[in-house]
């Protein structure tokens, strides 16, 4: 009797432990087709950036590693996923497509129009949550409606319990007798033609087993988290994220494995209900990535700079630790989440340029772009989104620095022109002393950028513009 194997259709879930939809194909006991369909028109406005496309290179190569030593390879095809899918349907005589759902907008409505599509009729379409602790339309507040505030979310989701990771990788799969067509990941073309990625490579090992063994490194650090999650000059956060997003490890992997109930692991699960309330809250209010939830800021009267924005982007606006976070962002495809509160706080209230525009530049730049922690990272920092950071909230960043990077390790490891002056002056260095400037070979606006914007004036006119809207 002929087979009617499984098409196990990857996207964001490039793992093999706790994937759902997997342990599901398994179940069905056929033959296993594993394809990754690569379509930049399905991902909407949001086609993965430069950063993202390296990553994506390394993980199926991890992908295609993981599944070669099990049986079947990984199948690549290039073009519209519901077509794609349908012709390779045809050539297998697939009886089933399974996959793991996602919940941007773009591949929200990929997956209607594939349950729409003529050809799956003759065959079984499953969808399954292997991305998410909790499905976002599943999570109401008493009155039926959606949560617009974080705590009450949390608490609606330790009310609920979290779900642990149950499946692990099979040893071997089911493979296909037969024939199949395949592009190479190298025809997806995702490296960069000019490698500016070195950086990356030193910094990263995308994959399931990088992920896996950055989960443990960070476990034994754990103890440290609480205190160690704002400082960027410690090496205190689980910089699980880039491996997150693409599915390379899931959060019930993580609850697995740190649910232990003690302080500094609750405060780390509750960052994971923060991303969880991320998509959440992009589920419920898909415009939000170009478009402010209040509405009162599509009046905002930001300012146009082409020469501001790009200082920012390059880490030349002369406040040292903004600089020193669009540098590391720039060098390894990453920032720690205080500097990337601060960076944000500058181009939307210092320099009065549109969030979106650093949603883009993000977008591009981070290996851990996400659509829905992107999205609310900067309407929560511009005070217009839901349980935002009032816009009156102005991040100081001479003060930010020394307060969590009080010996400017962080400033000296990514602005090595101001490596050589005192820590006292470091975040500020238009206030030293002429003979400590001269003793440390800094020569303010030519070795290292003037301030862009006096941020005492810049506050006062963040606030006025505030103002323009309130009224």
């Amino acid at each position: 009797m002929r087979s009617s194997p499984t098409i196990l259709w990857f996207r964001q879930d490039l793992r093999l432990d706790d994937n759902a939809a997997l342990e599901a194909a398994l179940e069905r006991g056929e033959p296993i087709i594993p394809v990754y369909i690569w379509s930049e028109k399905d991902e909407g406005d949001w086609p993965l950036g430069a950063a993202s496309r390296w990553w994506l290179h390394q993980s199926l190569t991890s992908l295609q590693s993981e599944l070669e030593k099990r049986g079947p390879s990984l199948t690549i095809r290039i073009g519209g996923v519901a077509e794609k899918l349908a012709a390779l349907a045809k050539e297998v005589n697939a009886g089933a497509i399974y996959f793991n759902s996602r919940y941007e907008p773009a591949a929200m409505q990929q997956e209607q129009e594939l349950e729409r599509a003529s050809f799956v009729k003759d065959l079984e379409l499953k969808s399954f949550n292997s991305s998410l602790l909790f499905d976002p339309s599943q999570i109401r507040n008493q009155s039926g409606g959606n949560f617009k505030v974080f705590t009450p979310y949390y608490k609606a989701c330790l009310n609920h319990g979290f779900p642990e990771s149950a499946f692990d990788a099979p040893k071997t799969l089911p493979r296909f007798k037969g024939s199949i067509s395949s592009h190479k990941i190298e025809d997806l073309k995702l490296l960069p033609k000019i490698n500016w990625a070195a950086g990356f490579v030193e910094s990263w090992s995308p994959g399931e087993k990088g992920a896996s063994k950055a989960l443990k490194a960070f476990e034994k650090k754990l103890g440290g988290y609480l205190k160690g999650r704002e400082r960027p000059d410690l090496d205190g956060v689980s910089r699980l994220s880039p491996h997150l997003h693409f599915g390379e490890i899931g959060p019930r992997q993580i609850v697995s494995q740190l649910n232990s109930g003690d302080i500094a692991a609750e405060g780390f699960l509750r960052q994971l209900v923060w991303r969880e309330f991320s998509y959440y809250t992009l589920f419920h209010n898909p415009e939000t990535p170009l478009t402010p939830l209040d509405k009162r800021f599509q009046n905002f009267p930001w300012e146009k700079d082409q020469a501001l924005l790009t200082s920012w982007q390059k880490g030349q606006t002369g406040f040292p630790l903004v600089d020193a976070g669009m540098r590391q962002l720039w060098h390894t495809g990453y920032m720690h989440n205080r500097v990337r509160m601060v960076v944000a706080s500058f181009l939307v209230k210092d320099l009065l340029l549109p969030w979106q525009e650093g949603a883009r530049w993000f977008w591009d730049t981070l290996v851990d772009a996400d659509l829905a922690n992107n999205t609310m990272g900067w309407q929560w920092t511009s005070g217009c989104g839901v349980d935002a950071a009032p816009y009156f909230r102005i991040f100081n960043p001479v003060k930010q620095g020394e307060k969590f990077d009080p010996d400017g390790a962080y400033v000296k490891q990514w602005v090595p022109e101001l490596k050589e002056l005192d820590a006292k002056w470091i975040h500020h260095p238009w206030n030293a002393p002429s003979f400590d400037l001269e003793a440390a070979g800094i020569r303010i606006g030519e070795t290292y950028p003037e301030r862009i914007v006096d941020h005492d004036f810049a506050r006062k006119r963040a606030l006025s513009a505030l103002a323009s809207i309130s009224k």
